[in-house]
């Protein structure tokens, strides 16, 4: 697995999920090879890594440190290559007779380690970084990106513009990659619409099964006499839009928001709320406070004004049975429309009009929460991933070769 953030050096969902993909890898019986880069981080978090990630006996954590500090990072920002870490992540992918390397995050790896090894090589789109310099899509750190301009948006964020891109660089290092996974259609149909011609299959994100006893205690919260208790989880940047949840909490005194999680918007939604005593920043949260919160929670907000590329946070939800309210933007509506666990609003007033509804009809609460529930044990587990996971590398293994994945090169099954 090579991927530029990975936890605690991590920030958002998307190395979570590599951390659980590793360790049901792991656990699986397979040997897994874990490469990340502890200058990018350091660069971007210079308080150093929070929280404890232990993983299975069967990973291996492998931590890229050039020597130099952010000057490494900056290198492969401006460059596409890896620069000072190249020498040791070629010899490490040339040299170990890897059945599959699976590519991440590479914006501060460079993009022009895909050619390294002869695997099968994936690439899952956690994010729109291969159509988006910026990542996300938000155009000069303001709006939605409908038409690109990336060198003036790039200017617009503070970052040097990447002129690599300019070059066909990326195109030609993406036919090193055999196949690329995107956690949701709507960002597999957002990379295409973008004018890559690469391969690329919708292989949802998973969440580790929990438990018998644990979905006991989910039973008896889902029937839980609080009320009015909402809650978002999240980093605090403007695009997650927290900033549109304040004033309808404002206006209603009643209802409780617990807002999890840090980020570089924290302060201005701090300021936003300041003398609300219905609302409360938690800040980061460990997993045991998070399973706590989701418990009691009528229901989880997710309002980002930004495409996301799944929304992990609605499955967190879904596996304690309760319900979500989704903004209508990117593949958040695709997870709820699948699952039939929650509502989804277009605008202020449907918004207002959600949470009213899931504030005080209990049995819709419920009802939503069981669906979201069902649709996870479904769809959202390590079960249905890993078969599809491995049923895309059998094949790739195929067409290559003309040889079906040996069970002896996919290691022992469960």
């Amino acid at each position: 697995m090579i991927t530029t953030f990975f936890p605690p050096y991590n920030f958002g969902g998307d190395g979570i999920f590599i951390y659980r993909l590793v360790n049901e890898l792991g656990k699986r019986g397979h040997q897994v090879d874990v490469v990340h880069c502890e200058d990018a981080y350091l660069l971007l978090q210079p308080r150093g890594p929070q929280g404890d990630f232990p993983c299975h006996e069967n990973v291996r954590i492998h931590k890229l440190k050039s020597g130099f500090g952010f000057l490494s990072p900056l290198v492969t920002q401006q460059t596409g290559y890896p620069g000072l870490k190249n020498p040791h992540l070629k010899e490490m992918l040339e040299s170990n007779a890897y059945d599959v390397i699976h590519f991440h995050n590479m914006s501060l790896i460079g993009i022009t380690a895909l050619r390294y090894g002869n695997a099968v090589k994936l690439y899952t789109t956690h994010e729109h970084w291969l159509v988006c310099p910026m990542h996300v899509l938000w155009k000069n750190n303001k709006e939605l990106c409908v038409e690109k301009s990336c060198f003036f948006c790039t200017l617009a964020w503070k970052r040097p513009p990447q002129l690599w891109r300019y070059t066909g660089l990326l195109e030609r290092m993406l036919k090193h990659v055999d196949h690329f996974i995107s956690p949701s259609r709507f960002t597999k149909q957002k990379h295409l619409e973008q004018g890559l011609d690469i391969p690329i299959t919708h292989i949802p994100y998973f969440l580790p099964k929990r438990p018998a006893d644990d979905s006991d205690r989910q039973e008896e919260v889902s029937f839980s006499p609080r009320s009015h208790e909402f809650l978002f989880v999240g980093r605090l940047e403007k695009i997650k839009g927290v900033q549109h949840l304040i004033p309808l909490f404002r206006r209603r005194p009643t209802y409780r928001l617990y807002i999890a999680g840090d980020g570089t918007y924290a302060s201005e939604l701090k300021a936003l709320a300041n003398g609300a005593q219905n609302i409360r920043f938690l800040g980061r949260c460990s997993h045991e406070q998070l399973a706590a919160l989701y418990r009691t929670a009528n229901a989880v907000i997710v309002p980002s004004i930004c495409y996301e590329v799944f929304g992990i946070i609605i499955i967190e939800a879904f596996s304690y049975k309760t319900p979500v309210i989704v903004n209508n933007l990117g593949a958040l509506p695709e997870v709820v429309h699948d699952s039939g666990g929650g509502l989804v609003y277009t605008g202020e007033e449907e918004l207002e009009r959600a949470v009213d509804t899931l504030a005080q009809d209990r049995a819709l609460r419920n009802r939503l929460g069981q669906r979201g529930f069902e649709a996870y044990l479904k769809y959202w587990t390590e079960e249905y991933h890993c078969e599809l996971y491995f049923g895309l590398i059998h094949e790739i293994r195929k067409s290559k070769s003309g040889r079906p994945y040996s069970r002896a090169s996919a290691g022992p099954d469960p």
